[in-house]
């Protein structure tokens, strides 16, 4: 087992980590940039050290300063949670050459899986259905208009190294390729230092449907059901349920066999995430693999009583999974909302600032994952989720109904929050019903 390990993130994530690995006895060492020398995780972490100025590209984004935080601090493995590091090829090799454990999947791996257009090919090749377009990237504008005719308008135009929402673009006629080809390679290139993009034949009224896997180093794997993250805003996650409305248990079985086809076809290990788009018509289609833990991953933890992060420990220690597919159970209906600091009136502008008050939820089935408190200062310079509220119960209606108690409870003054915001979406009847897809906001408070 490892023995002490360094979290290379901030944030709830690190105070999640950091928790899981003391249950397991296992030392840590949190990481901070000068803005966060306050936060939760340096205080609960057993080791604490500072890896540079505030701006992330600076601090949690320098991967020198975090591995000599490592060896300083005698760490044999890094957590890197998910964003900031959590894809970085690079970082996992940097992590393996130094002989530090990477938490996650090997970096070639994450190289292959982490540029969509290869992902994508790998995926066909290996009987995963995925949604038609072209066969690699893309080199011309005369390309994308031979293939979009090939496919069919509306299509989608996205960067072969892209995440985030970022890089993404919609285009329902010929007249719009040229200018939404040239915008998409400046976006790839500004934002991922590579302007390789590809197209997509773009599923209309989709659910985003996302499959949990795990995998040990000896080739068995596990799906964990599937999560719901159909409610986003320009692209980004706002709400996410398990299991989905939309899913009965044959296509849960389908679609859970062709993302073990997926974790089989990349060698892969450690816990991932297969992502979905499921049509109203019942097909579902791979998008991308996420070669990290998720946001959301709560809501599945919840409905299986399986501790993910405490599994990627165990798969990076070198052990086997302890169980096989017919072992996993699900239960009960989970749904996460992710409070972020911000104005929805002002058109979600971020807003940093010291909590005055705080007043976090709890009862039966309630649970908060966070780094906040009173008296915190949430600093201007990193992604504004500040805590996710996590609830289950038997059934959705039940566990929508908690989920609205829960914030109701939920106090945090001082800033601007998204809490109303995702009242509202909660009281919906479309989405109580379960009849909404991916387009779910836009369409309901005209936010594009």
């Amino acid at each position: 087992m490892l023995k002490k390990v360094l979290i290379a993130n901030r944030g709830e994530i690190a105070v999640r980590i950091i928790r899981t690995c003391r249950e397991m006895g296992i030392a840590t060492v949190a990481v901070y940039s000068e803005i966060d020398k306050d936060s939760l995780h340096t205080k609960l972490a057993d080791e604490a050290i500072c890896i540079g100025p505030a701006p992330s590209n600076k601090s949690y984004l320098n991967m020198k300063n975090i591995l000599e935080a490592a060896v300083v601090t005698g760490a044999d493995s890094v957590h890197p949670g998910f964003g900031f590091l959590a894809e970085n090829a690079d970082f996992a090799k940097m992590c393996e050459e130094s002989n530090i454990k990477f938490i996650g999947p090997s970096y070639n791996v994450i190289e292959l899986m982490g540029n969509k257009s290869n992902s994508k090919d790998l995926m066909k090749k290996n009987g995963v259905p995925v949604i038609p377009g072209s066969d690699g990237s893309i080199k011309s504008v005369k390309e994308a208009m031979d293939i979009a005719k090939k496919i069919g308008y509306p299509i989608m135009i996205k960067a072969a190294a892209g995440g985030g929402g970022k890089g993404i673009r919609l285009v329902r006629t010929e007249a719009e390729l040229d200018e939404s080809y040239n915008i998409v390679k400046q976006e790839a290139k500004v934002s991922f230092n590579d302007d390789e993009i590809y197209i997509e034949k773009f599923i209309e009224e989709p659910h985003h449907v996302e499959i949990q896997v795990l995998a040990d180093e000896y080739g068995n794997s596990v799906h964990l059901g599937e999560r719901d993250c159909s409610i986003q805003r320009k692209n980004q996650k706002v709400l996410e349920e398990s299991p989905s409305p939309i899913i009965d248990e044959k296509l849960r079985e389908e679609m859970g066999k062709a993302a073990l086809k997926a974790v089989k076809a990349a060698k892969y290990s450690n816990a991932g995430t297969i992502e979905f788009l499921v049509d109203k018509y019942g097909k579902f289609y791979f998008m991308e693999m996420n070669t990290r833990i998720q946001v959301e991953h709560p809501v599945t933890e919840w409905n299986t009583g399986i501790d993910i992060v405490k599994e990627q420990i165990k798969v990076a220690s070198g052990e086997k999974l302890g169980y096989k597919q017919k072992d996993i159970k699900f239960s009960g209906h989970s749904i996460e909302c992710r409070v972020n600091a911000e104005n929805p009136d002002k058109n979600f502008m971020p807003c940093p600032g010291e909590i005055k008050d705080l007043n976090l939820p709890g009862g039966n089935g309630v649970r908060v994952d966070t780094a906040i408190y009173s008296g915190y200062k949430i600093p201007p310079t990193y992604d504004s989720m500040i805590a996710k509220i996590i609830v289950h119960s038997d059934t959705r209606l039940e566990a929508i109904a908690k989920m609205k108690r829960a914030l109701d409870e939920c106090v945090i003054d001082g800033i601007d929050t998204n809490i109303d915001f995702l009242y509202k979406i909660l009281e919906d009847e479309d989405f109580v019903n379960g009849t909404f897809d991916t387009s779910f906001i836009s369409k309901k408070f005209g936010i594009k």
